[in-house]
């Protein structure tokens, strides 16, 4: 299989190379476009239905296939999962039937299972009619598997490593996110909230950070007014009416509750009741909170199935140290993670960071072209949700949606972006290849963005004060395409058809290299 990539790659590569010769002294050319019959399948996702895929190798064949097109953009040629920041093996999960049926559960058997829910931590907002609270999340039931069988589903995952072999934590780390994988969506069920005063509050973890306290008293049970959909979803911003809250036009103070879903064997998270004004940190995960490498899909597999998440360098301490210094600041993490692998990044969040509500990818966005789309949805959502709250969009370079949404967002709502914060990716990780566009910054303050490489980077920053800039961090942003091949930071702005041609022949010798 390997030697046949290889050929594969090979073929591209000179692919490549033809169609610069071709396009080197023309403009414009016409596009070369490969025989179908001669390019290999790209192997994305396998497919679940009706019967259980082999273990599949990432494959790198398929974005030296998509670098043979030479007169697609740069970023265009790449697959959309690497360019977007979404981990491969997200795409196109099984759900519902096609799960029962791969693994052989009886409708009787799934009848027997206790219902579960996926109860993501809301966020809740001021209105005239009091507290209104942002419920979401999944219900589902998970058949029963045996070790082996668990190991055998992970092993689809895990790139040249089977689940057996891995250390003990490692193998029950791929065995638990697999288990998530692999559940039965409930459709057309009720879902009934049980929410109370939450703990007190400390500076961290689930039950804490942001400045959050705890209402006294009372107690309330809420039914939710729409049933789950066909991919057992749910999501309703529903009022609340609990003794002991502190109305939100009268504290710049986050309340917290519990939230308990009833009939449910999981499904507790925490509440969020942000007042109207006030700053919010919407920060996006992988690569920027934690270690991921999305760009290096191996590695990418590796770091969520296998290893222990573990935070980027000291970035904890930024986001305890904003926890501590900022007047009752709300912290919202958003990923384009798939829902069914939201438990594991959940636990770490909330063990390493400052305690704050979630978003993730729902199931109703789940092809490729969806998830492109999610997130500018749900940070819009947000925005519109508190319209006189003050928003640091904190990602990285390595997703394009974060490179076009955050600065498009400033630019709609000057008023409420007052910080975009990115880490540079490629400028610390030479592992990361892909070029990233930063000319939707052009029009901004450049006051009011910063591209870092360290943590430490964004130490001292007044971001409550709109001044986001540490001037002793070289930016060196001409507002093009950045990290190519041909020198560090090079940027180009107008691409003649030749210059595709010298861009897919470079990506595809670097990938057949690597």
């Amino acid at each position: 299989m390997f030697a046949a990539t290889m050929r594969s790659g090979a073929a591209r590569f000179a692919a490549a190379l033809s169609a610069f010769a071709a396009l080197a002294g023309a403009s414009p050319a016409p596009t070369a476009v490969p025989d179908p019959a001669s390019v290999p399948d790209p192997v994305v996702t396998p497919a679940y239905i009706e019967y259980l895929p082999t273990k599949t190798r990432p494959q790198r064949r398929d974005i030296i296939d998509a670098l043979g097109s030479a007169a697609e953009s740069v970023l265009g040629s790449l697959p959309s999962y690497v360019v977007s920041g979404v981990q491969e093996w997200g795409l196109n999960l099984p759900t519902g039937d096609a799960v029962q049926s791969s693994l052989s559960v009886s409708d009787d058997d799934l009848d027997a299972l206790p219902t579960q829910v996926m109860n993501i931590p809301p966020y809740a907002n001021w209105t005239d009619q009091g507290w209104n609270v942002r419920f979401h999340g999944n219900v589902y039931k998970q058949p029963n598997l045996s070790e082996d069988r668990l190991n055998e589903l992970a092993d689809i995952f895990l790139p040249d490593v089977d689940a057996e072999d891995l250390p003990p934590d490692q193998a029950e780390q791929a065995r638990n996110l697999t288990g998530a994988i692999f559940v039965v969506q409930q459709d057309d069920e009720n879902v009934t909230m049980h929410i109370e005063p939450a703990p007190s509050a400390g500076s961290s973890g689930e039950e804490g950070g942001g400045g959050a306290t705890t209402p006294e008293g009372g107690y309330q049970n809420i039914t939710l007014p729409y049933e789950t959909t066909e991919l057992g979803d749910f999501d309703a911003f529903v009022p609340i009416e609990l003794n002991g809250l502190t109305p939100g036009n009268e504290t710049d103070e986050i309340q917290r509750l519990n939230v308990y879903a009833q009939g449910a064997t999981l499904g507790n998270a925490t509440a969020y009741l942000v007042p109207p004004t006030g700053l919010t940190i919407i920060s996006d995960i992988d690569d920027i909170l934690r270690v991921t490498k999305i760009y290096d899909p191996e590695e990418g597999l590796l770091n969520t199935f296998a290893r222990p998440f573990r935070p980027w360098m000291n970035m904890p301490d930024i986001y305890a140290n904003w926890s501590r210094s900022l007047d009752n600041a709300h912290f919202h993490y958003l990923t384009t993670t798939p829902e069914q692998g939201t438990r594991l990044y959940m636990d770490f969040i909330y063990k390493t960071y400052p305690g704050g509500s979630f978003d993730t990818r729902p199931l109703n966005f789940s092809d490729v072209s969806a998830t492109l789309s999610i997130r500018k949805y749900l940070l819009d959502r947000v925005l519109d949700t508190f319209p006189q709250r003050k928003f640091v969009l904190v990602g990285d370079t390595t997703n394009s949606d974060v490179m076009s949404d955050y600065p498009q967002l400033a630019q709609e709502r000057p008023d409420q972006v007052q910080c975009i914060l990115l880490r540079n990716t490629s400028a610390t990780d030479d592992s990361n290849h892909f070029p990233y566009d930063t000319s939707d910054f052009e029009n901004l303050n450049n006051q009011s963005y910063m591209f870092f490489r360290t943590p430490d980077d964004l130490m001292g920053l007044d971001i409550e004060g709109g001044n986001c800039l540490n001037a002793s961090v070289r930016q060196n942003v001409t507002f093009g395409y950045q990290n190519l091949p041909f020198g560090e930071d090079a940027a180009v702005t107008v691409f003649p058809n030749a210059f595709f041609s010298v861009m897919a022949a470079a990506l595809a010798m670097t990938w057949l290299l690597v």
